[in-house]
Protein backbone atom coordinates (compact mmCIF):
# COMPACT_ATOMS: atom_id res chain seq x y z
CA UNK A 1 0.00 0.00 0.00
CA UNK A 2 1.41 3.41 -1.01
CA UNK A 3 2.42 5.70 1.83
CA UNK A 4 0.12 8.65 2.44
CA UNK A 5 2.25 11.79 2.60
CA UNK A 6 1.17 13.99 5.51
CA UNK A 7 1.46 17.69 4.69
CA UNK A 8 1.60 20.02 7.69
CA UNK A 9 -0.18 23.34 7.31
CA UNK A 10 -0.70 26.25 9.65
CA UNK A 11 -4.40 26.53 10.33
CA UNK A 12 -5.01 29.84 8.59
CA UNK A 13 -6.00 30.93 5.10
CA UNK A 14 -2.46 31.30 3.76
CA UNK A 15 -1.13 28.17 5.43
CA UNK A 16 -3.93 26.02 4.06
CA UNK A 17 -3.61 27.56 0.58
CA UNK A 18 0.09 26.62 0.44
CA UNK A 19 -0.59 23.09 1.68
CA UNK A 20 -3.36 22.62 -0.88
CA UNK A 21 -1.04 23.83 -3.66
CA UNK A 22 1.57 21.24 -2.66
CA UNK A 23 -1.10 18.55 -2.31
CA UNK A 24 -2.33 19.17 -5.86
CA UNK A 25 1.20 19.00 -7.27
CA UNK A 26 2.00 15.74 -5.49
CA UNK A 27 -1.30 14.08 -6.38
CA UNK A 28 -0.77 15.10 -10.00
CA UNK A 29 2.43 13.02 -9.83
CA UNK A 30 0.39 10.07 -8.52
CA UNK A 31 1.08 10.30 -4.78
CA UNK A 32 -1.50 10.04 -2.02
CA UNK A 33 -1.53 12.92 0.46
CA UNK A 34 -3.26 14.21 3.54
CA UNK A 35 -3.28 17.74 4.94
CA UNK A 36 -2.68 17.99 8.69
CA UNK A 37 -3.76 21.41 10.03
CA UNK A 38 -1.53 22.71 12.83
CA UNK A 39 -2.81 25.33 15.25
CA UNK A 40 -0.35 27.84 16.70
CA UNK A 41 0.15 27.87 20.44
CA UNK A 42 0.05 31.40 21.99
CA UNK A 43 3.80 31.50 22.59
CA UNK A 44 4.55 30.87 18.90
CA UNK A 45 2.32 33.60 17.46
CA UNK A 46 5.00 35.95 16.17
CA UNK A 47 7.14 36.20 13.04
CA UNK A 48 10.29 34.91 14.70
CA UNK A 49 8.67 31.73 16.01
CA UNK A 50 5.62 30.63 14.09
CA UNK A 51 7.55 28.33 11.71
CA UNK A 52 8.57 26.34 14.79
CA UNK A 53 5.08 24.88 15.10
CA UNK A 54 5.55 22.86 11.90
CA UNK A 55 9.18 22.06 12.74
CA UNK A 56 8.06 20.48 16.02
CA UNK A 57 5.47 18.36 14.20
CA UNK A 58 8.16 17.22 11.72
CA UNK A 59 10.66 16.29 14.41
CA UNK A 60 7.94 14.41 16.33
CA UNK A 61 7.13 12.48 13.12
CA UNK A 62 3.53 13.71 13.15
CA UNK A 63 3.83 15.06 9.57
CA UNK A 64 6.07 14.20 6.60
CA UNK A 65 6.30 17.66 5.01
CA UNK A 66 6.11 21.23 6.25
CA UNK A 67 5.18 24.08 3.91
CA UNK A 68 6.38 27.62 4.65
CA UNK A 69 6.74 31.00 3.03
CA UNK A 70 10.48 30.96 2.33
CA UNK A 71 11.03 34.52 3.55
CA UNK A 72 9.86 33.48 7.02
CA UNK A 73 12.32 30.61 7.37
CA UNK A 74 15.66 31.10 9.13
CA UNK A 75 18.80 30.80 7.00
CA UNK A 76 19.85 27.73 8.99
CA UNK A 77 17.16 25.07 9.30
CA UNK A 78 16.75 23.21 12.62
CA UNK A 79 18.97 20.16 13.12
CA UNK A 80 17.44 17.12 11.46
CA UNK A 81 15.35 19.12 8.97
CA UNK A 82 16.37 19.91 5.39
CA UNK A 83 15.04 21.59 2.27
CA UNK A 84 13.02 19.24 0.06
CA UNK A 85 11.94 21.70 -2.66
CA UNK A 86 11.49 25.35 -3.59
CA UNK A 87 8.33 25.93 -5.62
CA UNK A 88 8.13 28.31 -8.55
CA UNK A 89 7.93 31.82 -7.16
CA UNK A 90 4.72 33.82 -7.40
CA UNK A 91 4.43 37.60 -7.64
CA UNK A 92 7.38 38.93 -5.63
CA UNK A 93 6.24 42.58 -5.66
CA UNK A 94 4.75 44.66 -2.89
CA UNK A 95 1.25 46.04 -3.32
CA UNK A 96 -0.23 49.32 -2.14
CA UNK A 97 -3.93 49.11 -1.36
CA UNK A 98 -5.42 52.58 -1.04
CA UNK A 99 -8.74 54.15 -0.12
CA UNK A 100 -10.65 56.60 -2.31
CA UNK A 101 -7.75 57.86 -4.48
CA UNK A 102 -3.97 58.30 -4.66
CA UNK A 103 -3.89 62.02 -3.79
CA UNK A 104 -2.49 61.21 -0.33
CA UNK A 105 0.88 60.45 -1.96
CA UNK A 106 1.49 64.19 -2.26
CA UNK A 107 0.24 64.97 1.25
CA UNK A 108 2.61 65.69 4.11
CA UNK A 109 0.79 63.74 6.82
CA UNK A 110 -0.62 60.62 5.13
CA UNK A 111 -1.07 57.46 7.24
CA UNK A 112 0.18 54.13 5.84
CA UNK A 113 -0.22 50.75 7.55
CA UNK A 114 2.12 47.77 7.23
CA UNK A 115 3.42 44.81 9.24
CA UNK A 116 6.86 44.80 7.57
CA UNK A 117 10.01 46.65 8.62
CA UNK A 118 11.25 46.53 5.00
CA UNK A 119 8.03 48.22 3.85
CA UNK A 120 8.23 50.78 6.63
CA UNK A 121 11.85 51.78 6.00
CA UNK A 122 11.53 52.06 2.20
CA UNK A 123 8.28 54.01 2.43
CA UNK A 124 9.75 56.49 4.94
CA UNK A 125 12.84 56.86 2.78
CA UNK A 126 10.59 57.96 -0.10
CA UNK A 127 7.92 59.76 1.98
CA UNK A 128 9.71 60.85 5.19
CA UNK A 129 6.82 62.94 6.58
CA UNK A 130 4.23 60.15 6.39
CA UNK A 131 3.10 58.26 9.48
CA UNK A 132 3.47 54.47 9.57
CA UNK A 133 0.99 52.39 11.58
CA UNK A 134 1.62 48.79 12.69
CA UNK A 135 -0.75 46.38 10.96
CA UNK A 136 -1.31 42.94 12.49
CA UNK A 137 -3.49 39.90 11.76
CA UNK A 138 -3.79 37.75 8.63
CA UNK A 139 -4.28 39.30 5.19
CA UNK A 140 -8.08 39.29 5.32
CA UNK A 141 -8.04 40.88 8.78
CA UNK A 142 -5.57 43.52 7.62
CA UNK A 143 -7.74 44.44 4.64
CA UNK A 144 -10.75 44.77 6.91
CA UNK A 145 -8.81 47.02 9.30
CA UNK A 146 -7.86 49.25 6.37
CA UNK A 147 -11.49 49.48 5.29
CA UNK A 148 -12.76 50.19 8.81
CA UNK A 149 -10.22 52.86 9.75
CA UNK A 150 -11.23 56.21 8.29
CA UNK A 151 -7.91 57.88 9.18
CA UNK A 152 -5.70 55.48 7.20
CA UNK A 153 -4.91 56.31 3.59
CA UNK A 154 -3.41 53.00 2.49
CA UNK A 155 -1.70 49.77 3.51
CA UNK A 156 1.15 47.75 2.02
CA UNK A 157 0.80 44.01 1.36
CA UNK A 158 2.72 41.23 -0.33
CA UNK A 159 1.13 40.95 -3.78
CA UNK A 160 1.55 37.16 -3.84
CA UNK A 161 -0.49 36.63 -0.69
CA UNK A 162 -3.49 38.68 -1.82
CA UNK A 163 -3.31 37.18 -5.31
CA UNK A 164 -3.22 33.60 -4.07
CA UNK A 165 -6.19 34.16 -1.77
CA UNK A 166 -8.18 36.09 -4.38
CA UNK A 167 -8.25 39.16 -2.12
CA UNK A 168 -6.54 41.74 -4.33
CA UNK A 169 -8.73 44.88 -4.28
CA UNK A 170 -9.42 47.00 -7.34
CA UNK A 171 -7.93 50.08 -5.67
CA UNK A 172 -4.33 48.86 -5.58
CA UNK A 173 -1.04 49.36 -7.40
CA UNK A 174 2.23 47.45 -7.56
CA UNK A 175 5.11 49.24 -5.85
CA UNK A 176 7.66 48.64 -8.59
CA UNK A 177 10.20 50.90 -6.88
CA UNK A 178 10.19 48.91 -3.64
CA UNK A 179 12.70 46.05 -3.28
CA UNK A 180 10.92 43.10 -1.64
CA UNK A 181 12.04 41.12 1.38
CA UNK A 182 14.52 38.33 0.52
CA UNK A 183 12.71 35.28 -0.95
CA UNK A 184 9.34 37.05 -0.94
CA UNK A 185 6.69 35.19 -2.94
CA UNK A 186 8.50 31.82 -2.75
CA UNK A 187 7.38 28.66 -0.94
CA UNK A 188 9.67 26.06 0.63
CA UNK A 189 8.88 22.42 1.46
CA UNK A 190 10.94 20.90 4.28
CA UNK A 191 11.26 17.29 5.42
CA UNK A 192 13.30 15.25 7.87
CA UNK A 193 16.90 14.87 6.75
CA UNK A 194 16.65 11.07 7.04
CA UNK A 195 13.54 10.75 4.83
CA UNK A 196 15.36 10.15 1.54
CA UNK A 197 12.28 8.81 -0.28
CA UNK A 198 10.08 11.78 0.69
CA UNK A 199 12.81 14.22 -0.38
CA UNK A 200 13.27 12.42 -3.70
CA UNK A 201 9.53 12.74 -4.37
CA UNK A 202 9.55 16.46 -3.55
CA UNK A 203 12.63 17.12 -5.68
CA UNK A 204 10.37 16.78 -8.74
CA UNK A 205 8.59 19.95 -7.56
CA UNK A 206 11.77 21.98 -7.21
CA UNK A 207 11.95 25.03 -9.49
CA UNK A 208 15.63 25.55 -10.26
CA UNK A 209 15.41 29.21 -11.27
CA UNK A 210 13.54 30.16 -8.09
CA UNK A 211 15.96 28.07 -6.03
CA UNK A 212 18.97 29.93 -7.52
CA UNK A 213 17.47 33.40 -7.08
CA UNK A 214 16.13 32.95 -3.56
CA UNK A 215 19.40 31.34 -2.44
CA UNK A 216 21.26 34.49 -3.52
CA UNK A 217 18.75 36.72 -1.73
CA UNK A 218 18.90 34.72 1.50
CA UNK A 219 22.70 34.52 1.43
CA UNK A 220 22.80 38.33 1.05
CA UNK A 221 20.50 38.66 4.08
CA UNK A 222 22.56 36.19 6.10
CA UNK A 223 25.87 37.91 5.29
CA UNK A 224 24.51 41.29 6.37
CA UNK A 225 22.47 40.58 9.45
CA UNK A 226 20.33 37.42 9.35
CA UNK A 227 17.88 39.35 11.47
CA UNK A 228 14.24 40.32 11.17
CA UNK A 229 15.11 43.60 12.95
CA UNK A 230 17.16 44.78 9.96
CA UNK A 231 15.44 46.47 7.03
CA UNK A 232 16.98 44.46 4.19
CA UNK A 233 15.50 44.06 0.73
CA UNK A 234 16.82 41.73 -1.96
CA UNK A 235 15.67 40.55 -5.37
CA UNK A 236 17.37 38.30 -7.90
CA UNK A 237 15.94 37.26 -11.26
CA UNK A 238 17.22 35.51 -14.36
CA UNK A 239 16.88 37.09 -17.80
CA UNK A 240 18.60 35.98 -21.00
CA UNK A 241 21.11 33.75 -19.19
CA UNK A 242 22.06 36.51 -16.77
CA UNK A 243 21.36 36.79 -13.05
CA UNK A 244 20.31 40.32 -12.07
CA UNK A 245 20.41 41.33 -8.41
CA UNK A 246 19.23 44.35 -6.40
CA UNK A 247 19.84 44.73 -2.68
CA UNK A 248 19.21 47.44 -0.10
CA UNK A 249 19.90 48.06 3.58
CA UNK A 250 18.02 50.81 5.41
CA UNK A 251 17.76 52.20 8.90
CA UNK A 252 14.36 51.43 10.48
CA UNK A 253 13.27 55.07 10.05
CA UNK A 254 14.33 55.14 6.39
CA UNK A 255 16.71 58.05 6.88
CA UNK A 256 19.74 56.03 5.77
CA UNK A 257 19.84 53.82 2.69
CA UNK A 258 22.64 51.86 1.03
CA UNK A 259 21.83 49.96 -2.17
CA UNK A 260 23.58 47.87 -4.81
CA UNK A 261 22.85 46.32 -8.21
CA UNK A 262 24.89 43.54 -9.81
CA UNK A 263 24.61 41.36 -12.92
CA UNK A 264 26.52 38.13 -13.60
CA UNK A 265 26.26 35.39 -16.23
CA UNK A 266 24.25 32.37 -15.17
CA UNK A 267 26.80 29.85 -13.91
CA UNK A 268 29.07 32.61 -12.63
CA UNK A 269 26.55 33.94 -10.14
CA UNK A 270 27.78 32.20 -6.97
CA UNK A 271 29.66 35.25 -5.68
CA UNK A 272 26.92 37.84 -6.25
CA UNK A 273 25.67 37.76 -2.65
CA UNK A 274 29.18 38.05 -1.18
CA UNK A 275 30.18 40.90 -3.50
CA UNK A 276 26.98 42.88 -2.80
CA UNK A 277 27.06 42.31 0.96
CA UNK A 278 30.72 43.46 1.08
CA UNK A 279 29.79 46.54 -0.97
CA UNK A 280 27.05 47.45 1.51
CA UNK A 281 29.27 46.82 4.55
CA UNK A 282 32.15 48.90 3.19
CA UNK A 283 29.88 51.88 2.57
CA UNK A 284 28.62 52.22 6.13
CA UNK A 285 26.53 49.07 6.36
CA UNK A 286 28.43 47.65 9.32
CA UNK A 287 27.85 50.74 11.45
CA UNK A 288 24.22 50.85 10.38
CA UNK A 289 23.65 47.18 11.29
CA UNK A 290 25.44 47.62 14.61
CA UNK A 291 23.19 50.55 15.44
CA UNK A 292 20.12 48.43 14.61
CA UNK A 293 21.37 45.59 16.82
CA UNK A 294 21.88 48.05 19.66
CA UNK A 295 18.18 48.89 19.62
CA UNK A 296 17.45 45.76 21.65
CA UNK A 297 20.27 46.29 24.18
CA UNK A 298 19.82 48.13 27.50
CA UNK A 299 20.49 51.83 26.98
CA UNK A 300 23.30 53.46 28.96
CA UNK A 301 23.01 57.00 27.52
CA UNK A 302 20.15 59.29 26.62
CA UNK A 303 20.27 62.44 24.50
CA UNK A 304 17.69 65.14 25.17
CA UNK A 305 17.55 66.06 21.49
CA UNK A 306 16.74 63.68 18.65
CA UNK A 307 19.98 62.60 16.98
CA UNK A 308 20.27 61.87 13.28
CA UNK A 309 21.51 58.44 12.21
CA UNK A 310 24.84 59.93 11.11
CA UNK A 311 25.27 61.49 14.56
CA UNK A 312 24.35 58.22 16.30
CA UNK A 313 27.00 56.38 14.31
CA UNK A 314 29.69 58.61 15.87
CA UNK A 315 29.33 56.87 19.23
CA UNK A 316 31.78 54.06 20.05
CA UNK A 317 30.57 50.48 20.43
CA UNK A 318 30.21 50.77 24.22
CA UNK A 319 27.65 53.57 23.98
CA UNK A 320 24.07 52.33 23.60
CA UNK A 321 22.22 55.58 23.10
CA UNK A 322 18.61 56.62 22.72
CA UNK A 323 17.37 60.11 21.97
CA UNK A 324 14.23 62.22 21.82
CA UNK A 325 13.29 65.88 22.04
CA UNK A 326 12.83 66.82 25.70
CA UNK A 327 11.79 70.27 24.55
CA UNK A 328 9.09 70.73 21.90
CA UNK A 329 8.64 73.95 19.93
CA UNK A 330 5.45 75.40 18.47
CA UNK A 331 5.52 78.65 16.50
CA UNK A 332 3.27 81.49 17.63
CA UNK A 333 1.17 83.76 15.48
CA UNK A 334 2.86 87.18 15.49
CA UNK A 335 0.56 90.14 14.92
CA UNK A 336 1.31 92.14 11.73
CA UNK A 337 1.50 95.36 13.77
CA UNK A 338 4.68 94.10 15.43
CA UNK A 339 6.71 94.39 12.22
CA UNK A 340 4.87 97.20 10.48
CA UNK A 341 7.36 99.77 9.27
CA UNK A 342 11.13 99.65 9.76
CA UNK A 343 12.45 98.59 13.18
CA UNK A 344 15.74 100.14 14.16
CA UNK A 345 17.08 97.45 16.55
CA UNK A 346 16.04 93.80 16.53
CA UNK A 347 17.40 91.04 18.77
CA UNK A 348 16.79 87.42 17.72
CA UNK A 349 17.36 84.75 20.36
CA UNK A 350 17.85 81.66 18.20
CA UNK A 351 16.82 79.78 15.08
CA UNK A 352 13.36 79.02 16.49
CA UNK A 353 12.67 82.75 16.56
CA UNK A 354 13.90 83.03 12.97
CA UNK A 355 11.54 80.19 11.94
CA UNK A 356 8.64 81.92 13.68
CA UNK A 357 9.30 85.21 11.92
CA UNK A 358 9.48 83.55 8.51
CA UNK A 359 6.41 81.46 9.30
CA UNK A 360 4.40 84.64 9.79
CA UNK A 361 6.00 87.01 7.30
CA UNK A 362 7.95 87.10 4.06
CA UNK A 363 11.54 88.34 4.19
CA UNK A 364 10.54 91.56 2.39
CA UNK A 365 8.09 92.40 5.20
CA UNK A 366 10.88 92.29 7.79
CA UNK A 367 12.39 95.77 7.55
CA UNK A 368 15.09 95.52 10.23
CA UNK A 369 17.92 98.07 10.29
CA UNK A 370 20.19 96.49 12.91
CA UNK A 371 19.92 92.77 13.68
CA UNK A 372 21.65 91.35 16.76
CA UNK A 373 21.59 87.64 17.51
CA UNK A 374 22.92 84.82 19.70
CA UNK A 375 24.95 82.02 18.11
CA UNK A 376 26.73 81.73 14.78
CA UNK A 377 24.25 79.17 13.43
CA UNK A 378 21.48 81.67 14.07
CA UNK A 379 23.55 84.32 12.30
CA UNK A 380 23.99 82.12 9.22
CA UNK A 381 20.28 81.44 9.02
CA UNK A 382 19.36 85.10 9.40
CA UNK A 383 21.80 86.23 6.71
CA UNK A 384 20.55 83.51 4.39
CA UNK A 385 16.85 84.22 4.86
CA UNK A 386 16.39 87.79 6.20
CA UNK A 387 19.40 90.10 5.97
CA UNK A 388 22.81 91.02 7.33
CA UNK A 389 23.59 90.73 11.05
CA UNK A 390 25.14 93.71 12.82
CA UNK A 391 26.59 91.72 15.74
CA UNK A 392 26.54 88.12 16.97
CA UNK A 393 27.64 86.88 20.40
CA UNK A 394 27.92 83.37 21.82
CA UNK A 395 25.36 83.88 24.61
CA UNK A 396 22.72 86.28 25.89
CA UNK A 397 24.90 87.82 28.59
CA UNK A 398 27.75 88.82 26.27
CA UNK A 399 25.29 90.16 23.70
CA UNK A 400 23.58 92.26 26.37
CA UNK A 401 26.95 93.65 27.50
CA UNK A 402 27.79 94.53 23.89
CA UNK A 403 24.45 96.29 23.38
CA UNK A 404 24.87 98.37 26.53
CA UNK A 405 28.00 99.84 24.94
CA UNK A 406 27.17 99.97 21.26
CA UNK A 407 23.43 99.87 20.54
CA UNK A 408 22.21 102.61 18.18
CA UNK A 409 19.51 104.20 20.34
CA UNK A 410 17.74 103.20 23.56
CA UNK A 411 15.11 100.68 22.38
CA UNK A 412 15.08 97.15 20.87
CA UNK A 413 12.54 94.53 19.87
CA UNK A 414 13.44 91.07 21.19
CA UNK A 415 12.06 87.96 19.43
CA UNK A 416 12.38 84.95 21.75
CA UNK A 417 10.48 82.06 23.35
CA UNK A 418 8.17 81.90 26.36
CA UNK A 419 10.68 80.02 28.54
CA UNK A 420 13.85 81.76 27.47
CA UNK A 421 16.15 81.78 30.53
CA UNK A 422 18.60 84.56 29.80
CA UNK A 423 19.69 87.77 31.49
CA UNK A 424 19.46 89.93 28.38
CA UNK A 425 16.19 91.84 29.10
CA UNK A 426 17.24 92.48 32.71
CA UNK A 427 20.71 93.79 31.82
CA UNK A 428 19.35 96.08 29.11
CA UNK A 429 16.55 97.43 31.34
CA UNK A 430 19.01 98.14 34.15
CA UNK A 431 20.96 100.24 31.65
CA UNK A 432 17.91 102.24 30.51
CA UNK A 433 17.41 100.36 27.23
CA UNK A 434 13.76 99.57 26.60
CA UNK A 435 13.10 95.96 25.49
CA UNK A 436 9.93 95.14 23.56
CA UNK A 437 9.71 91.38 24.14
CA UNK A 438 7.84 89.36 21.51
CA UNK A 439 7.14 85.68 22.25
CA UNK A 440 7.72 84.21 18.81
CA UNK A 441 7.36 80.57 19.83
CA UNK A 442 6.20 78.34 22.67
CA UNK A 443 8.57 75.94 24.40
CA UNK A 444 7.04 72.91 26.09
CA UNK A 445 8.70 70.33 28.31
CA UNK A 446 8.36 66.76 27.05
CA UNK A 447 10.72 64.63 29.13
CA UNK A 448 10.58 60.85 29.36
CA UNK A 449 11.14 58.76 32.43
CA UNK A 450 14.48 57.04 31.79
CA UNK A 451 15.34 53.39 32.35
CA UNK A 452 17.54 52.47 35.29
CA UNK A 453 20.25 51.28 32.89
CA UNK A 454 20.87 54.87 31.69
CA UNK A 455 23.93 56.29 33.45
CA UNK A 456 24.53 59.42 31.38
CA UNK A 457 22.37 62.20 29.94
CA UNK A 458 23.29 64.63 27.13
CA UNK A 459 21.95 68.17 27.65
CA UNK A 460 21.86 70.57 24.70
CA UNK A 461 20.47 73.64 26.47
CA UNK A 462 19.39 74.85 29.93
CA UNK A 463 15.80 74.08 28.94
CA UNK A 464 16.60 70.39 28.38
CA UNK A 465 18.02 70.28 31.92
CA UNK A 466 14.82 71.81 33.27
CA UNK A 467 12.70 69.36 31.28
CA UNK A 468 14.69 66.30 32.39
CA UNK A 469 14.25 67.15 36.07
CA UNK A 470 10.45 67.17 35.68
CA UNK A 471 10.52 63.36 35.36
CA UNK A 472 13.95 62.19 36.57
CA UNK A 473 16.49 62.48 39.38
CA UNK A 474 19.91 64.19 39.06
CA UNK A 475 21.87 61.09 40.10
CA UNK A 476 23.60 60.39 36.78
CA UNK A 477 26.35 62.05 34.74
CA UNK A 478 25.31 65.29 33.06
CA UNK A 479 27.10 65.76 29.74
CA UNK A 480 26.64 69.39 28.65
CA UNK A 481 27.04 70.96 25.21
CA UNK A 482 28.21 74.36 26.50
CA UNK A 483 28.95 76.43 29.60
CA UNK A 484 25.45 77.93 29.80
CA UNK A 485 23.92 74.46 29.95
CA UNK A 486 26.52 73.32 32.47
CA UNK A 487 25.68 76.29 34.72
CA UNK A 488 22.04 75.19 34.78
CA UNK A 489 23.00 71.55 35.43
CA UNK A 490 25.22 72.53 38.40
CA UNK A 491 22.10 73.57 40.33
CA UNK A 492 21.13 69.90 40.73
CA UNK A 493 23.76 67.54 39.33
CA UNK A 494 26.99 66.53 41.05
CA UNK A 495 28.89 65.00 38.10
CA UNK A 496 29.01 67.43 35.17
CA UNK A 497 31.12 67.17 32.01
CA UNK A 498 31.26 69.95 29.39
CA UNK A 499 32.30 69.64 25.75
CA UNK A 500 35.47 71.49 24.72
CA UNK A 501 33.60 73.08 21.83
CA UNK A 502 29.82 73.52 21.32
CA UNK A 503 29.68 71.16 18.34
CA UNK A 504 28.00 67.75 18.07
CA UNK A 505 31.34 66.13 17.18
CA UNK A 506 33.06 67.52 20.28
CA UNK A 507 30.02 66.66 22.39
CA UNK A 508 29.97 63.02 21.28
CA UNK A 509 33.75 62.77 21.75
CA UNK A 510 33.20 63.83 25.36
CA UNK A 511 30.76 60.96 25.79
CA UNK A 512 32.97 58.45 23.96
CA UNK A 513 35.97 59.30 26.15
CA UNK A 514 33.94 58.47 29.24
CA UNK A 515 32.59 55.15 27.92
CA UNK A 516 35.93 53.85 26.59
Amino acid sequence: MAKIIRIGALQNQMGLWKANAVQQMLEKLGHKTKIVPVELSPELKNKANFTKALDIKLLNNEIDLAVHSLKDVAAKLPKGISQAAILKRGNFKDLLVYKNNEEFLSQKDAIIATNSLVHRAQWLNRYPTHNIIELDGDDATQLQKLEDNNLWNAAIFEASNLGRLGLKPKDSINLDWMIPAPAQGAIIITALEEEKEIKAICSELNHEETDICTSIEREFLNLLANSYSAAIGALAFIKEDEVHFKGVLLSPDGSKKIEIQRTEKLGEHNKIATYCADFIIERGGKNLIDSIKNLSKPKNLYATKTLTLDQSLLFNEKVIAESSDFVKISLNRIKPQVVQGPIKNVIISNRNAVDALLHNFSATELQFKNIYCIGRRTKRLIEKRIGSVTQVEKNAKTLAEYLVEYIDGTEATYFCGNLKFDPLPTILSENNIKVNKVEAYQTKYDAKRLEDSVKGIMFFSPLTVQSYLKENDPDIIAFCLNDTTATEAKKQFKDIRTAKAPTIESFIKLVNDHYM
